[in-house]
Order: C-alpha cells, then structure tokens, then sequence
C-alpha cells in the first residue's frame, strides 16, 4: 500500500490489492497515512492456500474487473451508509445494569466484561475539578477518523473503572495514540500484538499502581483499569473490533499497566524505559509499545552477572521468531525486545558495578541465533522477506550491520538486534523472586513512543459541561 500512496503522491492513479477480509484494516492503514479511500481490489482465498490454477482464475474472474474501474473510474465506490453514531450527550441505552450491560455487549461497547454504565452524570463527576474542556480534541483516529475528544476519554474511563487521578494519565496515553510515530492505524493487524503501558515516575505509587509482586496480574485496580481503558479506547473510537477493523487471528487478553519499580532505579541509579526513549529524569511519563508475545525466564540461578546473562539473554531469543523481519523485511533496524528484570535480578548487576549499557552490551553479545536460522524466520518460513536473502549479502550491501557478515558460515551465531540500546530494559516485579521476563514486540506497527504526564489541573474549562457549554455539532 505504501508503493501505491507513493503513487498517488505523484499522481499516478493505483489499486492496492488485498487478500480477502482485509479490506477494512487495508482501509484504516490508509486512513492513517493520510490517504483515504484509496482504491482496492479483493483477492478471494488466502494466497498461499491456493493452487496457482485456482489463484488465476479466482483473479481473472473476480478481481480483474475491480482494478481496471479503480485506475479508470476517478468516483471512489459508494460504500454502505453507516448507521448513525449516537452524539456525545445522547442516551444511547436506557434500563437496569443488566439490561445496559447487555446492550452494550450487543453493540459491540464493551469487551465482553461488565463495565460501569457511562451515564452524564458519572462522566461529569469524573472531569469533575480537572478544569479540562469536554470537548477539547487532542487529534483523531487515525483508523476511523474519529475525534480524540476529553469526553470520549472520560466515557471510556468510566467503563473501565478508572479513577479521576488516572484522566492525566489517560490523556498522555491519548497523545501516544495521536502521534503519528506510534502508528496506532496498525493495531488490528493479523498477528494480533497487543499494547503494553509501562508506567515510570516519581508519583506510580501515590497513585495506587502496582510495581510488585503479581505486577501483570489483574488485581489492583490502578493497574486493571488504565489497561482496560486503552483496550476499550481502540475498540470504541480507533474502532478495532472484529466487525469493524480488527483483523486479529488470535489477539491478546488487554495487558494490565507494568509500573516499573521506581525505588529500584533510583537505588542502582539506572535509567526507566522512558529515560531510554529520551524521557526526562523525575517526571511521570508513559510509554507504549505493541507486543507480539512474551516468555517467562523462571528461577534464574547465579549471583554474579556472568551467570544470569546467558539464560536471560536465551529468553530474549527464544521470544523472537517472525518479528526479526522487523529487523530486516517490514522494516528495517524496528526491532526492539523487552526484558523486564525483578528488582532481585537488577540489584544483582548493580551490586557488581554494571550500569544499564553494561547490562543491554552483554546482552547484545549472548542474545544470537544461528544466521541460517535467523534467514529462515525472515524469509522462509513466515515468507515476508522477498528474495530469502542471505545475511552475510545484507550486510556486504549495508542493509544490516556488519556483525550479521563476519563470515559465510550458516551455523555462525547472529544478534537478535542491531545494537545493544535496541534491547529495552525494564525492572518490576516481586523483589525476592529471580525471575524475568521477555517480550517480543511488533516493531513500527505500534512503535516504543513516550508521553509525559501532567497532573496540573488543566484552565481550559470555560463553562459547565451540562450547561452552556455544548458538544460541536
């Protein structure tokens, strides 16, 4: 699609050919990048589950047509006529928490769970002394176009289960959303990545998050409700739900906010994810990341680094599989793993002088993988790398540093990443427990971007929100 936006740009008309049933997410991707109703055309069956005689004919018969109109035909097709959203202030549903929570599963409003019915009231509470406009927009969806009003935010919030002292928190995560860096238009994608908060700052503890044990656990409401609001956000104004754009083939639970354990940094003197991503020291600040899947390091054995490094760096590779081709395929140099450290395993490093670079350094030497199989994940097996390219190619020509060709040897060992800093370090978690955790993220397509939080009370309020003061038509 990107080939076909270019283009566009230059003016040459284009069909973007889709496999079937991705025609929305095709849509929202397009929407994101600035070009909507860009032209397409549906291939019927997935490609490599068909014959190449029954590929042909399923094309020439029933996709040809579309993309001669698409390249003729200057009127974009009229699409269905949706049904009309209710406005910001309309009763949508009326009737006992039951009733509403049925009709909002119905709709498709809630994730299956029960949620707290967004009533005016509960939501006027809610921005309650924020001082922040209702219907102030921080940008738009990029998927559905949608306003990222305070309101929008707030309704949602009252759905999850969020506290008052979470709206700042809220808001910075909305920013995250609306920054064109992170690519939020891709959350429904196939693979099924799912966002993670990580939560760093001075005041993470005054405002009831959990950085210990059972830190991904559901349980403490800080944590449970953030984590529940973003889910609910994308899927109520991004619009990734599986009838709209969420093409998921299995997708993951909503994560609950990691908190990372502040007293912990500031003792071993190590940076915070936000810090690593240029995030300022003392300040509370969110940082989202899209992450594929995860694995447990358990009962990490040893007390000196020498020891814990190589099973932990054998988590960080055994998490990573078709995600390298964000490192050389869909993208290039994007992949960025996270390791997240007990507190017990941090102060382990510290207590032998290692610093952060030290540790991301002896990670980046161990974390490797045969080059022929690192070739195989990229351009055999999952098929997204065209040409299944060798490494030692790649780096002969400049595509990939030069430590991915120090010699033509198939079996010699390969990084998981560029550069050491591209591997993320995180501490939370049970503080007498050595166990750790490696998650695989999904590169550009919710790409790491940190927000600071505000927590100063906001002077754009000028009127009541049910009074004078009106939603825009």
């Amino acid at each position: 699609m990107r080939a076909a936006i270019a283009a566009e740009s230059a003016g040459i008309p284009s069909v973007s050919i889709v496999c079937e049933g991705f025609a929305g997410q095709a849509a929202a991707t397009a929407r994101g990048i600035g070009y909507d109703e860009l032209p397409l055309a549906v291939t019927v069956g997935h490609v490599d589950a068909q014959s190449q005689t029954e590929m042909i004919e399923n094309f020439l018969s029933q996709t040809v047509d579309v993309i001669v109109a698409g390249l003729t035909d200057p009127t974009p097709a009229a699409g269905d006529d949706a049904e009309a959203e209710p406005s910001a202030l309309e009763i949508a549903a009326a009737g006992t928490l039951d009733e509403i929570n049925d009709r909002f599963a119905e709709l498709g409003w809630s994730d299956g769970n029960a949620i707290l019915p967004p009533t005016i009231e509960r939501v006027e509470r809610f921005l309650d002394g924020s001082g922040h406009d209702p219907w102030k927009t921080l940008g738009i969806a990029p998927s559905s176009g949608r306003d990222l009003t305070v309101w929008s935010i707030a309704v949602n919030a009252v759905m999850a289960g969020c506290q008052p002292e979470h709206l700042p928190i809220l808001l910075a995560l909305t920013e995250v959303l609306a920054d064109p860096a992170y690519g939020a238009e891709h959350s429904g994608n196939t693979t099924g990545a799912d966002a993670l908060i990580i939560l760093d700052g001075p005041n993470v503890e005054a405002l009831g998050f959990n950085s210990g044990p059972g830190a991904q656990r559901e349980g403490t409401r800080a944590n449970t409700a953030v984590g529940r609001w973003l889910r609910l956000y994308l899927r109520n104004v991004f619009g990734f739900t599986s009838d709209e754009l969420d093409k998921a083939t299995f997708g993951n639970p909503a994560r609950p906010v990691l908190a990372e354990d502040q007293s912990c940094l500031d003792e071993i003197g190590w940076p915070s994810i936000a810090q690593q991503l240029g995030g300022s020291a003392n300040v509370d600040a969110v940082t989202v990341a899209r992450m594929n899947s995860g694995i447990m390091i358990g009962s990490v054995f040893g007390s000196t680094p020498d020891k814990i490094v190589p099973y932990l760096a054998n988590g960080l590779t055994r998490s990573a599989g078709w995600d390298l081709t964000h490192l050389h395929g869909l993208g290039q140099d994007q992949f960025q793993p996270l390791l997240v450290l007990s507190p017990l395993l941090a102060r382990t490093f510290a207590a032998s002088g290692w610093n952060l670079d030290r540790v991301q350094l002896a990670l980046f030497d161990h974390a490797r993988i045969p080059a022929t199989l690192f070739e195989r994940f990229i351009g055999e097996w999952s098929n997204l790398t065209a040409g299944r390219r060798r490494l030692v190619d790649l780096a002969r020509e400049g595509d990939l540093p030069d430590v991915f060709g120090v010699s033509d040897d198939p079996e010699r060992l390969v990084p998981i990443v560029t550069r050491p800093e591209r591997i993320r370090v995180a501490v939370s978690g049970d503080p007498n427990r050595a166990n750790a955790f490696a998650f695989s993220n999904d590169g550009p397509h919710g790409w790491w971007t940190t927000k600071p939080i505000d927590h100063t009370p906001a002077s754009d309020l000028v009127c009541s929100i049910g009074g004078a003061c009106t939603p825009p038509a």
